[in-house]
Order: C-alpha cells, then structure tokens, then sequence
C-alpha cells in the first residue's frame, strides 16, 4: 500500500494534462492523476463551463481518486479551480499547491488590455459557425502569438519545445462556446477571491516575471491566506511548469515532505 500522499494536479486554460506532466513525472513514488478539466481534452462535456460547475466536476473526481492524505495542485486558471475547491471542502485535501496562481483579475493586471482583446477574439470564435469558429480560435498564428507572449526563456531549444506543445494541445478544446464561457470563468474569478477562506496549509510558486500576475500581487495574495507560504522562481514567467519544472517539484516536494 502506497503511504505517500495522493497528489491531484489541475492544468491551466486551454492546457491539457499534458501540460503538467513534466512536473508530475517527478512524484512516480506517489499516486499522481492529471485530469483534463471539463471542456477539455478528454475532460467531461457541460452545458454550463462556469466555476460551480467546475468545482462540482473536481469534487467528484477527488471522491474517486482521493488517498489517505491528498495533495491538490492547480496551476494557473487550475489555480482558480483548486482554491474555489479548497474553499469550499477543506476537509478533503491536506495540502493545498497553487502553481502561477490567478491573484487578480485578469482584467485589472498589466496585460488587462489583452485580456479585454481576447474577450472579443474569444466571442468572434463563438458567433462562428462551428467549423469555423474552431477553426478561428485554432489558428497556429493565433497560437504562436499567445505562446511567444508567455514564454521567457532565452533558451532556443526551450522555446521551440513550448511553441511545440502549445501547437499540439492548446487547441484540445470541445468546442468554441465551451473555450468561450472557460475564458469567461477565468478572467471573472481569481484566488483573491477565496484566499481568506481557505485554511489548508497553503503553497504559492510564483515566477519571478509573471505579468499575468506580477509578483507583488503575489505577495499581496499571500498576505490573505492564514496558513501559507510563498516559493519565487526567478527568471521565469508564467510557464513554470514548461520553463522549470524541476524547480517547481523540487518545492512541492519539500512542501508535503511531512504529510
């Protein structure tokens, strides 16, 4: 029987779990599950993509995965998701993990005039018909762009390998509403909203670059936790988990070591 901790990682938006297993690939002592959120990948299909709805998906899939000790890591708009969990049902994790978490509005950061671009670009792809609004909201231009923004990395090599998974799996969405209302969700809510009431022991990983979050919207998230602490990895931005993923599991692993 494995004693370890079972450890639940939730991806960012638009991501798959393909998306975190570079960090998952270091806990191969534990029970590890990397979930496609609903509208997803092979996640579940909704009529409604809001976060009740995805909190309500987490908790039955944390019933059936869940351990003795149970780790939950949300990276991202995952970070969203986790904490709205946490939030509400703090009995049934132990530790909770925030990779790149959402402290503010995506709206009021510094990228805030993307972010309200992007809603146009998102709503366009739904007024399309089918074919086309999926075709729209796939463009590898469009794609390229979003991850030439996020990436900040000098490494070559590097970059071409998260333009690479970028191309492959930001596109796995069902379908241009269900990545419409997603991107609604994620810039309507951010762990600032839940942040005080959460009282599972808390880890935030910040990337020293973040400008979805920019690190002293980091802090002064931390500051509305009771129970948490903060790991900054520098230079890096919001892909940490592409960028330096073993800097990332390397403080996981310290973070639940007593669990």
């Amino acid at each position: 029987m494995n004693t370890s901790p079972t450890l639940i990682f939730i991806h960012g938006f638009r991501g798959t779990h393909h998306g975190l297993s570079l960090i998952a690939a270091h806990f191969s002592g534990h029970d590890a599950f990397v979930p496609d959120l609903p509208g997803f990948g092979d996640g579940p299909s909704s009529e409604l993509y809001n976060l009740e709805n995805y909190v309500a998906w987490l908790h039955g899939y944390i019933t059936a995965h869940r351990g003795e000790k149970t780790v939950l890591i949300g990276h991202s708009f995952g970070s969203i998701v986790a904490a709205a969990f946490a939030a509400a049902h703090p009995q049934m994790i132990d530790r909770l993990v925030l990779i790149n978490p959402i402290g503010a509005p995506a709206l009021e950061g510094p990228r805030g005039i993307l972010s309200k671009l992007a809603v146009g670009y998102y709503w366009v792809g739904k007024r399309l018909p089918a074919r086309a609004g999926k075709a729209w909201l796939s463009s590898r231009a469009s794609v390229q762009v979003m991850s030439s923004v996020m990436a900040k990395t000098r490494d070559k090599a590097l970059r071409r390998y998260i333009h690479d998974q970028h191309h492959r799996y930001f596109s796995q969405f069902h379908s241009a509403d269900s990545v419409y209302q997603g991107f609604l969700t994620s810039i309507s809510h951010s762990v600032r909203d839940v942040a005080p009431k959460i009282s599972t022991p808390t880890l935030l990983i910040a990337g020293e670059k973040d400008d979805i979050t920019p690190i002293e919207k980091q802090k002064e998230l931390l500051a509305l936790f009771s129970h948490a602490s903060m790991v900054v990895i520098p230079n890096v931005g919001h892909l940490t988990h592409y960028e330096t993923p073993d800097q990332v599991a390397q403080a996981i692993q310290s973070f639940i070591k007593d669990v």
